[in-house]
C-alpha cells in the first residue's frame, strides 16, 4: 500500500495529476478540488494515496488532504459507487458539504454531483448516515463557502467554452472570489484568457 507521495507536481489534467518522486512520475487520479489546490513545479507537495486494482489495470487515487481521502473511502462503501463516481462527488462538493447533506437528508445537494441521480443520493444517505457524527455537524451547521462554489462554477463555465482546466485555473488564480459574483468571475477569467 502506498500511503502518500511527497514530490513535485509536474503536470495537471482534468482528472489527474503527475507527481514526481525520486525520478519516477506517478499518475494520480483525483478531484477538481485537489487539483485546484496544487501548484505545478513546487517541491515537497504531499498527496495521500490509495491503490486500486481492476481488470483493466492498476490505478492510483489521491488527495491533497486526508479529510478528502477519508470521504473518498467512505463513499466507496456505498453499493454501486466506484472510484470514478466518488471522485466526481468530491469534485463538486467538499467533504464537509457531503457530511452535512447526509445528516440533513439533502438529496438535492448530493444530486449536484455528476453521475449522481436521486436513487444514488438516497443510497449514500441511507448507507452512510450511521457513519457520520451528527454532533460534529450540529456544532458547525450548514455552511457553504460561496466563493469556492463560484470558483468551481467559473471553472466549469470556462471549460465549457473549450479551454482546458489548466488554462482556466491559471487564468483565475489570484482572483478574490469572495468579492465577485459568478458573472464577474467568468468575465474576468475570459479577459485574462484572451491575453494568453
Amino acid at each position: 500500500m502506498i500511503e502518500f507521495i511527497i514530490g513535485k507536481i509536474v503536470s495537471k489534467r482534468d482528472d489527474s495529476i503527475v507527481i514526481q518522486n525520486n525520478g519516477i512520475g506517478y499518475r494520480v487520479f483525483t478531484s477538481a478540488n485537489t487539483i485546484s489546490k496544487l501548484a505545478i513545479g513546487l517541491d515537497d507537495q504531499i498527496i495521500y494515496t490509495q491503490l486500486h486494482s481492476r481488470e483493466d489495470g492498476i490505478y492510483l487515487y489521491g488527495f491533497a488532504a486526508e479529510e478528502e481521502m477519508d470521504m473518498f473511502n467512505l463513499l466507496l462503501l456505498v453499493s454501486k459507487i466506484g472510484p470514478k463516481t466518488a471522485i466526481g462527488i468530491l469534485s463538486s462538493l467538499t467533504p464537509h458539504q457531503i457530511r452535512v447533506a447526509i445528516v440533513n437528508n439533502n438529496v438535492e445537494k448530493l444530486c449536484e454531483s455528476p453521475g449522481v441521480g436521486k436513487k444514488t443520493a438516497e443510497r449514500i444517505i441511507v448507507e452512510l448516515k450511521d457513519r457520520i457524527d451528527a454532533n460534529l455537524i450540529k456544532v458547525e451547521p450548514m455552511i457553504y463557502d460561496n466563493s469556492s462554489k463560484i470558483y468551481s462554477d467559473c471553472i466549469q463555465a470556462l471549460m465549457g467554452l473549450g479551454y482546458t482546466r489548466y488554462e482556466v485555473e491559471k487564468s483565475i488564480s489570484g482572483l478574490e472570489m469572495e468579492k465577485l459574483n459568478l458573472q464577474s468571475a467568468i468575465k474576468e477569467g475570459l479577459k485574462r484568457l484572451s491575453k494568453h
